[in-house]
């Protein structure tokens, strides 16, 4: 609640509002007044009162009418209204005074102890209402930031999974990744499912690479090598960075050794173009093209488990390395050299 509470007093007579105004002398509010049933219903839509203390008998609108538009606002809806009336006392304009909205009916000439009364009770209802919707509020706004907290929380947590299983560098799945990922691969092909096929390799001279161009340009060599292989690589394949220059590639569903060689054959193809890089230090991007032997395993025919498959992908690239001389030609495991 800001400020004092406020009352407004309608009436069409300026001595009943000054006697309204000395009534409620003792009381810590701002009284508002209204000499018509058009200023009242004014007043209601720059203020927010806590008590509407409304003349029956007026010129230009009568209480009662007064009464039925206030019941018909939202923001007036839930306002007390008290008629006060010298003329309009008897059961039956009770009755309609209650029917158009109000919730007490006091007789002038006004009764000082019974509208000190009337008003305190309705004071202190509006009180413990402003208290309740700002405990309310408050416990809304609370309840808001926890949310936030919450969903923070969440990202952070999965921020921190993401971090956790995939490399910092190029953002693909790291090793640990890649082996939970073959983990599950070989266990859909042993209880029955397609082969799968494990495609092993590393850049062929990346040391020279960093030796010549330094540092950030090999880091940018693997990032973009990383964005070929993820675009080009798409469902029911799983691209990883294992380490330095070294990456994999665990595709499902294979039909053989030949499919799985041609897969590789594509990847070879994918990175042979040259990668333009901006970290060369010159104003023009430089171009620089790299080579990259694949070894190719299939599960089960050249392994049963992750090791196995593992050394005979790895084995394989390196007779396709001996065999090619690097020229980015895949190897299966079963055939041991350069297709």
């Amino acid at each position: 609640m800001n400020g004092k509470p406020k009352i407004l007093s309608v009436d069409d007579t300026p001595a009943n509002l000054m006697a309204v105004r000395t009534l409620l002398a003792r009381f810590d509010v701002e009284v508002i007044e209204a000499r018509s049933g058009n200023e009242a219903l004014a007043a209601t839509l720059d203020h927010e009162f806590a008590l509407i203390l409304l003349d029956v008998s007026m010129p230009d609108m009568s209480g009662f009418e007064v009464a039925n538009l206030l019941a018909q606002e939202p923001s007036t809806r839930e306002t007390p209204i008290i008629f006060v009336s010298a003329t309009y006392a008897d059961e039956v304009h009770r009755l309609q005074g209650y029917h158009s909205g109000a919730v007490d009916y006091i007789t002038k000439p006004l009764d000082e102890r019974v509208l000190r009364s009337k008003v305190q009770v309705f004071l202190d209802l509006y009180k413990r209402g402003t208290m309740l919707k700002r405990a309310l509020s408050q416990l809304a706004e609370r309840n808001a930031q926890l949310e936030r907290e919450i969903a923070e929380r969440r990202q952070s947590e999965a921020e921190v999974r993401h971090l956790a299983s995939h490399d910092h560098l190029t953002g693909l799945p790291n090793r640990r990744h890649f082996i939970d990922v073959l983990e599950r691969a070989i266990a859909r092909s042993a209880s029955g499912g397609a082969p799968c096929a494990l495609l092993y390799f590393d850049v062929d001279g990346f040391k020279p690479i960093n030796d010549l161009h330094g540092h950030l340009v090999g880091d940018e060599v693997l990032l973009r090598i990383g964005e070929r292989l993820r675009a080009y690589c798409g469902g029911g394949s799983t691209v990883a960075r294992l380490g330095g220059d070294e990456f994999a590639i665990v595709v499902e569903e294979v039909a053989d050794v030949d499919a799985a060689s041609a897969y590789a054959e594509r990847v070879a193809m994918c990175l042979a173009q040259p990668l333009a890089l901006t970290s060369g230090g010159g104003h023009e991007p430089l171009q620089l093209a790299v080579r990259i032997s694949i070894g190719v395993a299939l599960c089960p025919l050249h392994g049963s488990d992750c090791d196995g498959l593992i050394r005979a992908a790895d084995t394989a690239m390196y007779a396709a390395k001996r065999a090619a001389s690097g020229h980015g030609t895949p190897a299966s495991a079963g055939r041991g050299g350069a297709a």
